[in-house]
């Protein structure tokens, strides 16, 4: 009972630290414990969980409180975890092969930092087009965006705090977007879309699910969680318009 307790508290919170709203964690937990003929529950806070799994005819419980880690966002990894789930409960897997399959999914390797760069910087790049930008704000929001996600590739690997992350990043890409002060372009969008690689849209979006469904306390936390980072974006846009030019504040 132990061992499947540890591998499900495992398998919720690298779902939950992945980005996956509460409701969808509850229901593949669930899964797995079913293909084991265990009944799960799962009641989840910002930082921790609180998992308990009984037997089916055995009144006796046992409860776990697991920490949920910090991880990459990945909707792929989050796809294959969750058809893992359907897996084990088709086919009556046994623990040991569900927690194999669950060892080389999360051991997969994820996509090369140059190229999500490159794509960041394209899609940013592309927003800066929506709102009307012309061609030269688009090539300087481009390179605007590789400066400041670099920034943030760094500045994750060094494990520095993940609110400094977002003011830092958001100064260093807006303050390279200001360049655009100097060419006759629309250096107004561009400054303003500099920034948008950073909107923490997933933590938004969950929030807002999670409190819908009734998880109401990790929804509140998830969207003051997202609100301050979005305040911390606005820190480092801030400081570069106030060096730069202060009227645009």
């Amino acid at each position: 009972m132990t061992e499947l307790l540890d591998f499900i508290g495992e398998y919720a919170t690298y779902l939950l630290g992945s980005g996956v709203h509460t409701s969808r964690v509850v229901r593949n937990a669930r899964r797995i414990g079913a293909s084991q003929s265990v009944d799960v529950r799962l009641t989840t806070f910002q930082r921790t969980s609180i998992l308990t799994v009984r037997e089916e005819g055995n009144p006796q419980v046992v409860t776990q409180v697991v920490e949920i880690p910090h991880l990459p966002i990945s909707f792929e990894r989050n796809s294959d975890l969750s058809s893992l789930s359907w897996e084990a409960v088709d086919r009556r897997l046994p623990l040991d092969v569900i927690r194999e399959k669950f060892r080389k999914l999360t051991a997969k390797p994820r996509m090369d930092p140059m190229f999500v760069l490159m794509v960041v910087g394209l899609a940013n790049a592309s927003f800066c087009k929506l709102f009307n930008g012309d061609w030269v704000a688009v090539g300087i929001v481009f390179t605007s965006t590789l400066a400041g996600f670099s920034a943030r590739q760094q500045l994750t690997k060094a494990g520095v705090n993940h609110f400094i992350i977002f003011i830092l990043s958001a100064f260093v890409a807006s303050l390279c977007a200001s360049s655009a002060l100097r060419f006759d372009c629309t250096a107004e969008t561009a400054i303003a879309t500099s920034v948008l690689f950073l909107v923490p849209g997933v933590p938004l979006i969950n929030g807002v699910i999670d409190i819908v469904e009734g998880h109401v306390l990790i929804g509140c936390s998830r969207l003051i969680g997202a609100l301050l980072l979005i305040l911390c974006i606005a820190v480092g846009l801030s400081v570069t318009l106030l060096m730069v030019k202060g009227s645009l504040l």
